[in-house]
């Protein structure tokens, strides 16, 4: 049972209605994950401004969706999945990219030991094998990039927890569905 709702634009506090406003006017549509976080009068704000001072960081748009997927994968977040197949698709991934994220199979070396540690960082709750670390510096990322990293697993959780309890009714294509082997 979902506990929360995705708000419409009446129904959210007026911080928020401007907010929806901004999304609308930016990418054409309120997603149902902001509509969901619009429940909180500072949530949605909170998220957005931290996701967006993250993304004036390190990475470039392709390894922040190639992380999104990959802790979306860790998390069983289909509304995540859904979404950031969606944006890696506009970053230049391929589906079968976006699959080989998921799964941690990409071939492109730098890419890999970044969503490596990214899900290692996801599921041990912080706790990541040093390996993975020194694989991601060796990979030629620094420590501010690391300092971010951790930054773009919390954010990711925080919305792949807030679907998952909410049940968000995905608005985006749906993601392909992955065999465990």
């Amino acid at each position: 049972m979902p506990y929360l709702d995705a708000l419409t634009r009446e129904a959210a506090d007026a911080g928020n209605q401007v907010i929806f406003d901004q999304l609308k006017s930016k990418i054409g549509m309120v997603p149902n994950l902001y509509a969901t976080y619009a429940n909180s009068p500072v949530a949605l704000k909170a998220i957005l401004e931290f996701d967006g001072a993250l993304k004036g960081g390190s990475f470039t748009n392709r390894e922040i969706e190639a992380v999104a997927l990959a802790i979306a994968e860790a998390n069983e977040c289909d509304y995540c999945l859904a979404a950031h197949t969606a944006l890696g698709k506009m970053n230049g991934f391929s589906e079968e990219e976006t699959i080989e994220l998921r799964t941690l199979s990409i071939g492109d070396d730098k890419l890999r030991a970044l969503i490596d540690l990214a899900t290692s960082i996801t599921v041990t709750r912080g706790r990541p094998e040093a390996a993975k670390i020194e694989a991601f510096l060796a990979a030629g990322y620094d420590k501010a990039a690391l300092v971010e990293l951790i930054g773009f697993v919390a954010v990711n959780t925080y919305n792949n927890y807030l679907n998952n309890i909410a049940d968000t009714v995905v608005d985006f294509p749906a993601a392909p569905a992955v065999s465990v082997a």
